[in-house]
């Protein structure tokens, strides 16, 4: 049998790109997304497979990013990194000239952060479960997917902490729980425990389950404490298993409430979820908290990365309230 991968116009190669996305556990929007940087990459070259092409053409296929389609050197760095996904990984070639890839070099920007009384301001403006989202991002310090993936068994109202699965780099962390939150994350389990027995009720309880939980415990996938706290409205079909099932709150929907929510509080800066995570960080430190124990909040695995948000350094180790109960 031979072992020459299939050519570009055969789905086999990029099916092969998936299983292995997938047996390394990937997430689906990764592999989305390298999917569509391999084929931008196979067209590019006029259908040539991968391996008839060399530096040459993924430099070739960069600049174009850079210099034609004007992209950033966070998308470019991102092609670069579904190719060489594909060199080493799907075709498992050793890559001698991976060196001499110039990489673009993502610029410094200062995070943008609000004040606390335009936190205040945008936070009145918005309602509901996305509201609820992103209160939970300035009062935590979470990631916008961080939240939305948040399940019921991970928050803990008697310790007053919130654990964070599988953040970025695939670490979990502790976080606290705002004091403040407490009765609206109450409210919103009663809620989405109605909505829980409905899907019991109707056969389409099961959630998706992270790597391979759901064959060491089969039947966690229908418990309560896995389900999403911010679930969506509707049922849909995942688009790996084709299980009918309830997925999490679209992000999607948290940034469109937000810029919405920016506009009516007349924030003249740009507003994204991910500035209330910079607002969390800096007012954290504006009062006083040791930049380590933010370090520790936000899940950077290095201090320098925290540092961005300010020069301080040591201020003391006490408890750390959330910023958002002294709002109320």
């Amino acid at each position: 049998m031979s072992n020459k991968p299939a050519g570009p116009q055969n789905p086999k190669l990029l099916d092969l790109v998936r299983f292995r996305i997938r047996a390394k556990h990937y997430s689906l929007s990764t592999e989305t997304s390298y999917v569509d940087w391999i084929k931008r990459f196979i067209l590019f070259h006029g259908k040539r497979h991968p391996v008839e092409m060399g530096i040459a053409e993924v430099e070739a296929f960069l600049t174009d990013l850079a210099v034609t389609r004007h992209v950033s050197a966070s998308t470019q760095n991102q092609a670069l990194a579904a190719i060489l996904f594909l060199y080493r990984d799907v075709l498992g070639q050793e890559l001698p000239w991976l060196t001499e890839v110039v990489r673009a070099k993502k610029p410094q920007r200062l995070p943008t952060v609000l004040s606390r009384g335009e936190v205040e301001a945008l936070l009145r403006a918005t309602r509901g479960a996305t509201g609820l989202v992103a209160r939970l991002l300035y009062g935590t310090g979470m990631r916008l997917m961080e939240a939305v993936r948040l399940r019921v068994k991970d928050v803990d109202f008697t310790r007053s902490e919130i654990v964070v699965r599988q953040g970025k780099g695939g670490k979990d962390r502790v976080t606290m729980l705002p004091q403040s939150l407490k009765a609206s994350l109450r409210e919103q389990f009663r809620a989405r425990r109605h909505l829980f027995d409905q899907d019991v009720q109707a056969g389409c309880a099961s959630v998706w389950m992270p790597d391979a939980l759901v064959i060491k415990y089969p039947n966690a996938a229908k418990e309560w404490g896995w389900q999403y706290v911010f679930a969506a409205q509707a049922l849909s079909v995942d688009p790996r298993s084709a299980s009918v099932r309830r997925h999490h709150l679209d992000e999607k929907l948290v940034q469109r409430h937000l810029r919405i929510a920016a506009l009516s509080a007349q924030i003249t800066r740009p507003v994204s979820p991910h500035v209330l995570r910079h607002c969390f960080a800096t007012h954290l430190l504006e009062s006083g908290y040791d930049i380590r124990t933010v370090q520790e909040l936000l899940g950077h695995s290095d201090v320098s990365t925290t540092m961005i948000y300010t020069h301080v350094l040591n201020r003391g180790g006490r408890a750390v309230n959330s910023p958002l109960d002294g709002l109320e």
